[in-house]
């Protein structure tokens, strides 16, 4: 084994999905729920109790909020799938082109919401945001609290161009109050308002959380990968606490892609499980309901993904940082690769890019660990987007690696089975069921498939169907495996928070690591009442809007260094 680079510590996790709220594992919670003891079946159902403004007790509500989460029958937005409008075109008897407004129903009658009753406008002043910034200021601002440590003590100890903000979405904001309103004003016969333009821009997310939740001066910016989004602001994470450059990281995604026009542009790509696709596969008539619950089976026999909506954060720092303050410590990421497909047939189809990107993960990850911890003590988080194309050609890849790795039974689960596919956000989402799997021992299971397809590729592989218990050094290596259109192909593999330690220990005495462990004793308890004080509704989202804002009256400059006001650290020159 290798030595090992700096680390990259996962210290502050938050967001929302389909499951529900990210923070202290609730939505992994939700996806668990069956397996849940008793106390912990409570603590996720009123959390998403009061996340689905409902009245009563959560056990009283236990069906409905059951019945509300996770993916299902369209219920929680603003357009009626049964009647969306369009415009028909027809010549009139003058033999003009005219046309005349009518209405039809989609074709696709699931998706992967968050949970009935939520809307993320009505939790802070959202002065006409897309939706997609609405959840980003949610997800954000549950990211930050979960930490433990108030973000004003944490800032002080690093200097403000040391902190950074990774963020955006793979479509934009097209939704009526951002770019589709935007193209649309003149066809509905509205006005553009001033902020159309402007919100709809990709790399929002990351523009908002810096403006309105942290006040960051330091980098920002957003790579887009389409589905490999996340993953690649992951990697430009990573390579900044490594260098150096960056101590503080809060990186993240948010798509809310669940518009009539997105959600049609998809279907006509095939894409997308649609009503009829999911009636044939249970071979039911067209009289009876699918099963909208199982619209998304990876590796089983499909017709499709599911789209989805989601927005989640985690917050990163380098090991001297959560040394010194106690940080709690989720995990770490080991490495992120990325590569193209080469020359293309459709720019659709899955090529090469993603036996590299794998590859190059398990390689790396052995380097660090040796081959014993790879072949028995790793999983794999799939892409899993249940489509008939992905479960050959994602299954092939692992087949392959588990023949040159000598890996035999090597556990591989795909959380979209359940959360949907929300595009941009998709390994995030796997990134946070990952560390849902070493807080409670157990590996969410393709629970929405009976059996795996015969065309999937199983050499050396174990396709986990039912939510599995894990027991300690089984499962301390995760493999996050993203694939994108047009080529675009990431992978990871993150380091469990138990084998994380052993790592910090290396680095550190036996008193550091008291001082550390004393110190995180209190933290956790400060994060753990956030989560109560969130599942009593007691906490509202961060919106700074128009407080402490910076001009150059604030600033101290000289030819060395800059000083903020609000900064105890100057940027250095």
């Amino acid at each position: 084994m290798s030595s090992q680079p700096s680390l990259a510590l996962i210290t502050g996790f938050g967001g929302i999905n389909t499951a529900g709220r990210s923070s202290a594992h609730m939505a992994f919670q939700r996806v668990i729920f069956d397996v849940l003891n008793e106390q912990q079946q409570l603590e996720t159902l009123t959390s998403l109790n009061q996340l689905m403004n409902l009245e009563g007790e959560p056990l009283d509500n236990q069906q409905t909020i059951l019945q509300g989460s996770l993916i299902r029958g369209w219920d929680n937005v603003e357009w009626d799938a049964e009647n969306i409008p369009f415009h028909q075109p027809f010549k009139n008897d003058a033999g003009e082109q005219c046309w005349r407004l009518t209405h039809k129903r989609l074709s696709v009658q699931s998706a992967g919401q968050t949970p009935k009753g939520f809307d993320p406008a009505a939790q802070y002043p959202s002065r006409h945001h897309p939706r997609g910034l609405q959840l980003t200021i949610y997800a954000a601002s549950d990211a930050i609290a979960s930490l433990g440590v108030e973000w004003d003590q944490l800032k002080q100890h690093v200097r403000p161009d040391q902190i950074g903000v990774y963020a955006g979405s793979a479509m934009g904001q097209l939704d009526p109050a951002g770019h589709g309103g935007m193209i649309q004003a003149s066809l509905l016969g509205k006005r553009t308002s001033t902020k159309q333009c402007a919100l709809g821009l990709s790399e929002m997310p990351a523009d908002f959380v810096n403006a309105y939740v942290l006040g960051n001066v330091g980098a920002t910016g957003s790579s887009v990968g389409a589905c490999a989004t996340f993953l690649y602001n992951l990697k430009t994470t990573l390579d900044d606490l490594r260098s150096g450059r960056r101590r503080i990281v809060v990186v993240g995604n948010a798509e809310a892609p669940l518009t009539p026009e997105i959600v049609e542009g998809y279907a006509a790509m095939t894409a997308l499980i649609n009503e009829q696709k999911l009636r044939d596969l249970d071979g039911k008539s067209v009289d009876e309901e699918p099963n909208y619950r199982q619209s998304s089976r990876p590796f089983g026999h499909n017709g499709g993904f599911t789209i989805a909506e989601s927005a989640q954060f985690f917050v990163l720092t380098d090991e001297a940082l959560a040394l010194e303050l106690g940080l709690t410590v989720h995990g770490s990421v080991g490495d992120v690769f990325v590569n193209a497909d080469g020359f293309k047939k459709s720019i659709s189809n899955p090529g090469i890019g993603n036996y590299l990107t794998m590859g190059k993960a398990v390689a790396e990850a052995r380097r660090w660990f040796g081959s014993q911890t790879i072949q028995h003590g790793s999983f794999i988080h799939a892409h899993g987007s249940s489509t008939p194309q992905n479960r050959v050609t994602e299954s092939h890849i692992y087949a392959e690696l588990a023949k040159a790795f000598g890996i035999d039974d090597w556990k591989i689960t795909a959380v979209k089975a359940h959360l949907g596919h929300p595009l941009s956000v998709a390994s995030a989402d796997q990134l946070l069921m990952t560390l849902g799997t070493w807080a409670h021992n157990i590996i969410p299971g393709i629970t929405t498939t009976d059996r795996i397809a015969e065309d999937v590729h199983q050499y050396g592989l174990n396709f986990l169907l039912q939510h599995t218990p894990i027991e300690n050094n089984e499962a301390d290596i995760a493999f996050i495996n993203s694939k994108g259109f047009g080529g675009n192909n990431a992978s990871a593999f993150i380091v469990s928070p138990h084998k994380t330690h052993e790592l910090m220990q290396k680095n550190c005495d036996a008193a550091c690591w008291n001082h550390y462990l004393d110190r995180n004793e209190k933290v956790q308890e400060k994060s753990w009442q956030y989560n109560e004080d969130m599942s009593a509704g007691k906490v509202k989202p961060v919106y700074q809007f128009g407080e402490q804002v910076l001009d150059a009256d604030d600033l101290t400059i000289n030819d060395e260094e800059i000083y903020i006001r609000g900064w105890q650290q100057s940027v250095k020159l």
